[in-house]
């Protein structure tokens, strides 16, 4: 009798809770508490939301969106903070570059991050993700390394590894080649800690670097950066989005600071 009526005051209680305080993550089914979804799913990119949105899951992990899927509030032409963007447009909740007008960047800058961002390319295209670059150099690539957007099928930098999609262009191929059929989205994350770097695609670590390390320096001064002094030199700076001269679609973009 006793453990009948502990039984039902467990449940008692348990009706009692607020709104979300028994709930369980609507990816995994792992207990959760006040959140749709845990954080280990919303890490790993298995959020249930709707595109350019955050769940809870991913608001209690600091995640924050950089596009709103309506606007390019908080995005500039790089070196044109404050004018009207150009040739960059919003549509069908995507952020895509319509006509020549230069790279897009964030107004803010990151230090210490983890990005989340979906791309997609037509036949041939190509385009690229830069990360801590300034606006005082000519170009984004003076400072900024680059996640390199590509169809590698189709365009010439598909042939080298180095140059392919999702390598640290120019310096360190991806272990293998994970991007979906031309026309689909595909997945990028990278994780910027320290002088540490890590790029992903479509949840698979394709490569890792220490910028400033030996081995980084050598690969730097082998390649077309060794005429850039400051490439890869930089502690924070922009997350930008390459103008390469023709149309590239980006969705959900949304990062986290690092401690």
């Amino acid at each position: 009798m006793c453990k009948l009526i502990q039984g039902w005051l467990v449940v008692i209680a348990a009706s009692l809770l607020p709104a979300g305080c028994a709930s369980k993550c609507s990816s995994c089914d792992v207990e959760k508490t006040d959140a749709a979804m845990c954080v280990k799913c919303a890490e790993n990119n298995t959020c249930v939301a709707a595109p350019n949105t955050l769940c809870d899951g991913e608001k209690e992990a600091g995640w924050q969106l950089l596009f709103d899927g309506r606007t390019l509030d908080g995005w500039h032409n790089f070196k044109k903070p404050g004018e009207p963007v150009a040739g960059w447009e919003v549509q069908d909740g995507c952020i895509v570059r319509t006509a020549k007008s230069g790279d897009l960047v964030t107004d803010q800058v990151f230090g210490d991050f983890e990005l989340q961002i979906d791309w997609k390319i037509p036949e041939g295209g190509n385009s690229g993700i830069f990360y801590r670059f300034d606006e005082k150099h000519d170009r984004v690539y003076d400072t900024g390394p680059e996640y390199q957007v590509l169809d590698n099928t189709k365009h010439n930098d598909g042939k080298s590894t180095s140059t392919s999609a999702g390598s640290n262009y120019a310096l360190v191929a991806p272990v293998r080649d994970v991007t979906n059929p031309v026309g689909e989205f595909n997945h990028a994350r990278i994780i910027v800690r320290g002088d540490h770097v890590e790029h992903y695609m479509n949840s698979v670590k394709l490569l890792e670097y220490e910028m400033g390390s030996d081995e980084w320096k050598q690969l730097v001064a082998a390649s077309k950066f060794a005429e850039m002094p400051d490439y890869g030199s930089l502690s924070e700076g922009h997350i930008g989005l390459q103008d390469h001269g023709g149309p590239v679609w980006y969705r959900n973009i949304k990062i986290r600071k690092l401690d």
